[in-house]
């Protein structure tokens, strides 16, 4: 039994090391080499694309506005929503990934038929799947232009919106670089305050950084995605009432100092393969490490709520139970989960009761 969970696991974390993640088309870029990214910008206005500002070379800029004259001729850029290929350009890595967005005007009395009438939006670098990775933060940048985007003949452009552009990889793509960068090999405290829906106040810092930790913990946490969200929130409200549990990062000094910072072996076996992505300069593999995390923990969680349902009707399923906590190294999280989950259910809390002895009798024993 531990073996194959142990394989199964060392799968997940080594995903550094497979070559669908090691090649260019999840990196978009060689190792330790800095991404070449680009924008544009166009008027879009009824069938007419006219070009507002671009990044590209001047060769490239007309190929990409015949790609999304295509794209919007086939009615595939929808308002709002971006859309994510792979293009073709006169640019070094000739392929390339490609986000797009079409941002309407708002419609006014005296133009009431301007469906359709915007600005495109265009961001490119790295791969197809890289971006892919990124598409909720990319979605969100390209929304922060909406109001700037509404003054007449674009007066503010050269002091906001072409700023605001050229500033899309760092500020949608890098942020959990720049978290992994700062805390290093105390990424774990981070990651288990995450599971744990802690609290993480960040001091002594300027808002880039309290920006960024906060949409890690974000990034890293399961609500959302577990079938008991509610149960997730409301388990989060209840930690953050006690504001002792709160993780506190001090960026008065270098590295940062963490104070009620908790960890375990499971959040520890992770360290490494993120300081790899970190110095491999690499956002995109980062981010699906990240993903491998999440994916992990939420296996683990359903397992435990199967053995769990099992337990209350067989000793042994109980045994099995306390053998994958201990094997996982995450029991404190899984448990902690489970009881808030099964709250309403008694004969899963008393089972759960047990575990928790369980837990804390090993703990004891190795300490």
């Amino acid at each position: 039994m531990f073996t194959s969970q142990t394989s199964s696991f060392q799968d997940s974390i080594d995903v550094e090391e497979r070559d669908e993640f090691d090649n260019e088309e999840i990196a978009g870029y060689s190792q330790k080499t800095q991404l070449n990214c680009y924008h544009a910008i166009y008027l879009y206005q009824g069938t007419s694309l006219t070009l507002v500002d671009s990044s590209l070379p001047s060769e490239a800029e007309p190929e990409l506005r015949s790609y999304i004259s295509r794209r919007l001729s086939k009615g595939a850029l929808l308002g709002g929503m971006g859309n994510i290929a792979t293009v073709e350009l006169s640019i070094p890595e000739q392929a390339v990934g490609c986000y797009c967005c079409l941002l309407e005007q708002e419609r006014s009395p005296e133009q009431p038929d301007a469906d359709g009438n915007g600005y495109v939006i265009c961001f490119m670098g790295g791969s197809e799947k890289g971006l892919n990775l990124f598409r909720l933060e990319l979605d969100k940048y390209v929304q922060g232009l909406q109001s700037s985007l509404q003054t007449p003949e674009l007066q503010n452009f050269d002091t906001e919106v072409r700023p605001y552009l050229c500033q899309w990889y760092e500020e949608s793509v890098m942020h959990i670089h720049r978290v992994v960068q700062l805390v290093q090999g105390n990424i774990s405290f981070l990651l288990h305050a995450a599971l744990s829906h802690k609290l993480v106040d960040v001091v002594n810092s300027d808002e880039r950084t309290k920006a960024d930790v906060s949409r890690f913990i974000k990034a890293a946490s399961l609500q959302g995605l577990s079938q008991q969200d509610t149960t997730a929130a409301s388990l989060c409200k209840a930690i953050s009432d006690d504001t002792h549990t709160d993780l506190i990062i001090d960026c008065s000094t270098s590295p940062p100092t963490l104070s009620n910072s908790v960890s375990n072996r499971f959040c520890d076996d992770w360290i490494q393969a993120f300081l790899n992505g970190a110095e491999r300069c690499n956002p995109f593999l980062l981010r699906q490490i990240l993903e491998n995390f999440k994916l992990k923990a939420i296996q683990d969680m359903n397992s435990l709520k199967r053995f769990v349902r099992q337990a209350e009707m067989s000793h042994y399923a109980l045994f099995r139970c306390c053998q994958f906590l201990q094997g996982c190294g995450n029991g404190d999280v899984l448990l902690q989960n489970a009881r808030a989950e099964h709250s309403d259910m008694p004969e899963a809390c008393s089972i759960i009761a047990v575990l928790e002895e369980f837990i804390t009798e090993q703990s004891s024993a190795q300490a």
